[in-house]
């Protein structure tokens, strides 16, 4: 039979038997054994020689349950490891929280292991290239349909740049993804972010270049919106090779992101879809720390960059959301 016995029990099995048959008082019981009246009595008492469990009858956790399933949800749609998700977790529910609470939590919800809740296209064994390192002021753009909203008569798109260094996001949803509307988001990208954008990667969308026309491919003239708005700022336009939208990877894998908040989420009008793009383009920048920035959120990167090459940047970066905008 398997016995559960205590690796400092004074006691073995066959004592506790004896102390459980004996007619001896507790006192002559404790003085035989060399245990106190109190071993003594539990033994006497119990049905089986085997050690209880010590885990408590009553769990106390940290959070309430409603803040436990909203918990496992952030765990599920955002893909956080642990640390980061402990730092949304004390930024947005409870201050006090800590990281083997958070861990026992996504344990009792089945969420400990990260690797088992990412896509199966996620966890391909084939190496994966990474891009080259560039400093702050290289940004990839593109363009992601959002849907159509109730009362309106046609879909909206939302436009979307991300810094390859820092990974810092600005988003603008626009009524069309024509050049004028890309134009109109370069131009307030140019002002809302606090580094010189040097170099912009986009793909080969009639929104950004004439790359493409009736007579097939051709070198691009120049002569498009967002070329011309690239060239008044000194920013070199790049595109990605035709059907290879990998290259711009990193902005779609943000894209990425967006729908699965689109997926999860009911909309009721499209200011509730505007609103909710804004709150997550600001949780991002400010309060998602990012792995391959060593675990630093975009705005925190930004700082250190600006700290050690200020020449790079035109305005201040602060952490709070209102400076900056």
């Amino acid at each position: 039979m398997q016995i559960n016995l205590h690796k400092r029990a004074r006691t073995t099995p066959a004592i506790r038997e004896e102390i459980r048959q004996s007619t001896l008082s507790v006192t002559e019981l404790a003085q035989l054994y060399n245990v106190t009246k109190a071993t003594v009595r539990k033994w006497k008492n119990r049905d089986t020689v085997e050690d209880r469990s010590h885990r408590p009858h009553n769990l106390h956790a940290t959070l309430s349950p409603d803040a436990e399933t909203i918990v496992a949800e952030l765990r599920k749609s955002l893909l956080l490891p642990l640390d980061d998700l402990l730092v949304v977790v004390r930024e947005f529910i409870q201050p006090n929280m800590s990281r083997s609470a958070l861990d026992r939590c996504l344990r009792r919800h089945g969420l400990s292991n990260l690797s088992e809740l990412m896509p199966e296209e996620e966890q391909e064994s084939s190496p994966k290239k990474s891009f080259k390192s560039y400093e702050p002021g290289f940004v990839h753009v593109d363009v992601k349909y959002l849907p159509q909203m109730p009362g309106e008569t046609s879909r909206k798109y939302l436009f979307a740049a991300i810094d390859r260094a820092t990974r810092w996001v600005y988003l603008e949803i626009k009524a069309n993804k024509s050049a004028d509307s890309s134009k109109g988001f370069l131009k307030n990208l140019v002002k809302k972010a606090p580094f010189r954008i040097s170099i912009i990667l986009t793909d080969n969308g009639k929104e950004f270049t004439d790359r493409f026309c009736a007579t097939g491919q051709r070198q691009p003239t120049g002569n498009h919106a967002f070329d011309k708005m690239c060239a008044m700022h000194s920013i070199d336009h790049r595109l990605i090779k035709p059907r290879c939208p990998q290259t711009n990877g990193m902005v779609e894998r943000f894209n990425g992101r967006v729908e699965d908040i689109l997926n999860q989420t009911r909309f009721t009008s499209a200011d509730h879809l505007k609103e909710t793009m804004l709150k997550y383009n600001q949780l991002y920048n400010h309060h998602i720390p990012q792995k391959s920035l060593g675990h630093l959120t975009p705005i925190q990167a930004m700082k250190k960059w600006q700290d050690s090459k200020p020449e790079l940047f035109n305005k201040s970066v602060y952490h709070l959301s209102g400076p900056d905008t």
